[in-house]
Parts: structure tokens; C-alpha cells; sequence
């Protein structure tokens, strides 16, 4: 059953939110001035989705030419398997698609089979693999791809 919640651009306030968000969701979380960073960076999209006014999850991914890559997606474990996820993500595709990208790529550790089935279920497919990529503790990325099906 899917959570009821709202998507809406993120903005340098949620930034705390964030972070808080990476330490609680990942073992080598991003930094508080790498989050404000991101946010500010033109081609960037950068969502929240809030329940009750709470920032419970978000996503962020950049565009260049006719590529996009999703760069990072938490939500707080209290709310995951609620359709959090695939929400932002499939808001993320959109956006994306609204700004002529072709295809999207992200990386996801290869042991996160959650994520990897909430991406694979999403269209994405398995394009390769970076040895070593992910720290604390070290292991391999998959490198998952998903052409859009965009204006020619």
C-alpha cells in the first residue's frame, strides 16, 4: 500500500533534513555542505517527498546533454516499502524527460537487492559494474541504465 505524500522540490532549508536523512540510510553518508551543494547546482533536480509536513524521503539526480543520473535516493526507514521510493523516482524520470534526456543511469550496491528490484522494476537494467566503488565497506557498483522513450 502506497503512503500517502506529497512531492515537491527540495530547497537549501530541507539541506539538515538531508543529511540527516544520508546518516540514517547510508554507511558513507554525503556531508551537510555536499547536500547544499547539490541543491544549488544548476542541472540538478533535487525532491522531497513529505508526510504531514515531515521530509521522509528524497531523491537527486543531474542531467548533462541528453544523460541523466540519479545520484542519490533515501528514504527513513519507518517509511520504506510505501511506494515512497518508486514516487520520487518515477518524479525524477519526469523531470528528466522534461529537459530532452535520453537515458539515465545510476549506481547501487551490488548487495542492495531492494533497490536493485525497485529499479529493475522501474525499466532499468544492468549496463556494467565498477569494481570497489562503494566505501564503508567496500564493494561494487551496478551500473543500471534506462533509456527514456523522449521526443525524438
Amino acid at each position: 500500500m502506497a503512503a500517502r505524500c506529497q512531492i515537491r522540490p527540495a530547497t537549501p532549508a530541507d539541506s539538515s533534513r538531508l543529511a540527516e536523512l544520508e546518516r540514517i540510510c547510508f554507511s558513507d553518508p554525503w556531508s551537510p555542505a555536499g547536500i547544499r551543494e547539490m541543491l544549488s547546482a544548476s542541472h540538478t533536480i533535487a525532491l522531497v517527498a513529505l508526510i504531514k509536513d515531515s521530509i521522509v524521503g528524497y531523491a537527486i539526480a543531474r542531467w548533462a546533454a541528453d544523460s541523466g543520473e540519479i545520484l542519490n535516493l533515501a528514504v527513513d526507514p519507518e517509511f520504506r516499502r510505501a511506494g515512497i521510493a518508486a514516487r520520487l523516482i518515477d518524479a525524477l524520470l519526469e523531470g528528466l524527460e522534461g529537459r530532452k534526456v535520453r537515458e539515465v543511469y545510476l549506481e547501487v550496491r551490488e548487495s542492495n537487492v531492494p533497490a536493485r528490484t525497485l529499479y529493475q522494476g522501474r525499466g532499468f537494467t544492468v549496463a556494467g559494474m565498477r569494481r570497489a566503488y562503494y566505501r564503508y565497506p567496500t564493494e561494487d557498483a551496478l551500473v543500471l541504465r534506462l533509456p527514456l522513450d523522449g521526443p525524438a
